[in-house]
C-alpha cells in the first residue's frame, strides 16, 4: 500500500519543476546565453524600426497615421539583416576567434585596466568595428535606401545611387559615428560576450534614430 505521504509530495514536486521551468523560460538572461543568435535578431529588428518610427512621429513630427511605412520597411529589413545578422557574425563568431574576449570581458574593472594584452585588444576591436561602420555599415546603409526609394529594379543603380549618397555625405557622417561610437565601442567591447550586441543595441537605437531623421528620407 502507498504511503500516502508519498501520494501528496509528488504534485508537489512536479509543480517546483514546472514553476522551475516556466521561470527559467521567462528569463531574458538566460534566453540571450542559450540563443544569443536569436535574441540578436528580434532585438536589432525591433529597434531598428522603433527607432525609425520615433524619428518620423516624434522628432519629425508626422502622425502616426501618415507614417511612411516603406521607410519603416527599409529600417525593418536593414535592421534584421546587418544590424542583426551581419554584425552577429563579425562582432562576435569573427572577433571571438581574434580576440581573446572571454578572459577580458570577464575580469573585474580594476582588473581589466591592469591587463595591457585585453586593453590593446580593446583598443583593436574598436579600430576594427569603426573600420567596419565607415567602409561597409555606410555604404550598404545608402545602397538599402536606394533600393527601396528609387523605384529602379535593377541593383547596379542601387549600388551606383548608394555609393554617391555616402560619399556626399561621408564627412558629416563619419564625424558623428566617431563621435558615437568609439566611447561606445569601449564599453560594449568590455561587458560579457552574450551581453555585448544587447549593450550595443541600447545605444545603436539613439544612433538610428538620427541616422533615420537625418538621412532616412526620399
Amino acid at each position: 500500500m502507498a504511503d500516502p505521504a508519498s501520494e501528496t509530495r509528488a504534485p508537489v514536486a512536479s509543480n517546483d519543476l514546472t514553476s522551475s521551468l516556466v521561470g527559467d523560460g521567462l528569463s531574458y538572461v538566460e534566453f540571450a546565453q542559450k540563443r544569443p543568435f536569436a535574441n540578436n535578431l528580434l532585438i536589432a529588428t525591433a529597434k531598428t524600426t522603433a527607432a525609425d518610427l520615433i524619428a518620423q512621429t516624434a522628432i519629425g513630427g508626422t502622425p502616426l497615421m501618415e507614417v511612411d511605412l516603406q521607410r519603416a520597411f527599409l529600417f525593418c529589413i536593414f535592421g534584421c539583416l546587418y544590424l542583426g545578422g551581419f554584425q552577429y557574425l563579425y562582432q562576435v563568431q569573427i572577433f571571438k576567434r581574434l580576440f581573446d574576449v572571454d578572459k577580458f570581458t570577464s575580469q573585474t574593472i580594476e582588473q581589466k585596466l591592469a591587463d595591457g594584452p585585453g586593453l590593446r585588444a580593446l583598443a583593436a576591436q574598436t579600430a576594427l568595428d569603426i573600420t567596419v561602420l565607415t567602409m561597409i555599415y555606410l555604404p550598404t546603409f545608402y545602397i538599402f535606401k536606394a533600393s527601396v526609394f528609387s523605384g529602379v529594379m535593377e541593383p547596379s543603380f542601387w549600388f551606383s545611387s548608394g555609393l554617391e549618397n555616402f560619399q556626399a555625405n561621408f564627412a558629416k557622417d563619419e564625424l558623428d559615428l566617431l563621435m558615437v561610437w568609439v566611447p561606445a565601442d569601449l564599453v560594449c567591447f568590455s561587458v560579457p560576450l552574450y551581453l555585448r550586441l544587447p549593450v550595443r543595441h541600447v545605444v545603436s537605437f539613439v544612433w538610428t534614430a538620427y541616422l533615420s531623421f537625418a538621412r532616412g528620407g526620399h
